[in-house]
């Protein structure tokens, strides 16, 4: 067999089977076989920088092999590497069981502007990041505080909530906190000046024109609460130019994923951190199909522990925003054979004194198929003061009833 791989999917296939004591070849030629005869859809692989690849194979597989590539309308490089990520997947390394192979991902996204998607991107990621311990205890007295109003807005039982922050594990994790919209919000409201258009960013990186190494960009947060363990991505006004350049990338760049891009910018920095989390562009383009993508189940990947976090507001705009988001993801999955958990639904910017308007809009929310609203979010002063002053919101008022409700939304995710 002549074909070829990506060189880092070969090297991961040689260390695979050093640690399990197999030969490539048997390898292989399992892995050829188990995907010919798998009838499920497979994600396609980046097979960007493909090298020569080279081993046996029993006679008359490799001709079975490029007839089920036929068959399934994909090139020999694609069904290859379709083949061995399969395989590396049924056969992880031992080092590595029962362990997360990647960061927790939150993506923090709605197309619609002004639904408050940094006010929860920050205050979820401070929320991982700050002290262990301090959290938890605020959030168990700020539950038992609840009263019966607003527990009924969260549509579940002082218990139930009990229940889900029994087991809270946030605080005292490294947190990546990304600001991928270019309007800046997150930047400027943590006090961080913006990248200036034309610097190295986090758009170069994703459009194959790095001038460094993207862990240089990176800021650390300068509070105690978090101890050096909250840092932020700052973003650049060049993000608005960000999918016309994916386009043209892609359309220059023979094999070039738009999907995969900011994943790949990302990559470097992974090992550092727990969690990632990011403010998303009110955007349904070529950017937002790659946080989506980034935000996707991996490979042996808990179901809820990296996805969508959705920030919506008690009107009726938010509800027509949230189809097309929906919409978008649905056809991501689809298209690219691949699985986004949805990890709940945030009610932010709440005032009970719209009446009608807002309280018929929450119970609809609380409605929305397969989707729960983990968190309501009151209209108050606290997250406008701690914006006006460039601090975070968990180190302002860290007992706070907005500061608890970002906590509520951590222990809730997913479940």
């Amino acid at each position: 067999m002549a074909s070829k791989l990506p060189p880092a999917l070969q090297q991961e296939l040689k260390i695979r089977c050093a640690e399990l004591g197999l030969d490539i070849q048997d390898a292989a030629t399992t892995a050829i076989i188990n995907w010919r005869s798998g009838s499920s859809p497979v994600p396609e692989v980046d097979t960007t920088g493909a090298r020569s690849f080279s081993t046996w194979l029993p006679t008359g597989l490799y001709d079975d092999f490029k007839g089920t590539c036929t068959e399934r309308d994909l090139s020999f490089i694609q069904g290859l590497a379709q083949s061995i990520r399969a395989w590396l997947e049924d056969n992880p390394s031992p080092k590595q069981v029962g362990l997360p192979t990647a960061p927790r991902r939150i993506i923090v996204c709605n197309q619609k502007g002004g639904v408050g998607k940094t006010t929860i991107s920050a205050g979820i990621a401070e929320a991982h990041a700050e002290t262990a311990g301090i959290g938890a205890k605020c959030l168990q007295n700020f539950v038992g505080a609840l009263t019966e109003t607003e527990l009924e807005r969260l549509n579940r039982t002082r218990e139930q909530l009990l229940a889900v922050i029994a087991d809270y594990m946030a605080g005292g994790q490294r947190v990546l906190l990304v600001d991928y919209d270019p309007q800046l919000h997150l930047s400027n409201q943590l006090g961080i000046p913006p990248i200036a258009v034309g610097e190295d960013s986090l758009v170069t990186h994703m459009t194959g024109d790095p001038k460094g190494d993207i862990r240089d960009l990176v800021v650390t947060i300068d509070d105690p609460r978090f101890a050096g363990r909250l840092h932020v991505l700052p973003g650049t006004r060049e993000g608005f130019l960000l999918d016309s350049k994916l386009a043209l990338t892609a359309a220059q760049s023979r094999g070039f994923q738009k999907e995969s891009a900011l994943e790949r910018a990302l990559h470097p920095l992974e090992a550092d951190y727990d969690v990632i989390v990011i403010d998303s562009p009110p955007s349904l383009g070529l950017s937002m199909d790659a946080g989506l993508y980034y935000g996707r189940r991996r490979p042996n990947e808990k179901v809820g522990r990296s996805g969508v976090l959705i920030p919506v507001q008690s009107e009726d705009s938010s509800a027509d925003a949230y189809e097309m988001l929906v919409d978008q993801i649905g056809d991501l999955e689809a298209d690219l054979h691949l699985e986004i958990d949805r990890l709940g639904i945030v009610v932010n910017l709440f005032d009970s004194r719209r009446g009608y308007i807002a309280t018929s809009s929450l119970e609809e929310w609380h409605n929305v198929e397969d989707q729960n609203v983990i968190a309501v979010v009151d209209d108050l002063k606290e997250q406008r003061e701690s914006v006006r002053l460039k601090r975070p919101l968990l180190s302002y008022v860290p007992e706070s009833k907005q500061a608890n409700v970002m906590r509520l939304i951590v222990a809730g995710a997913g479940k």
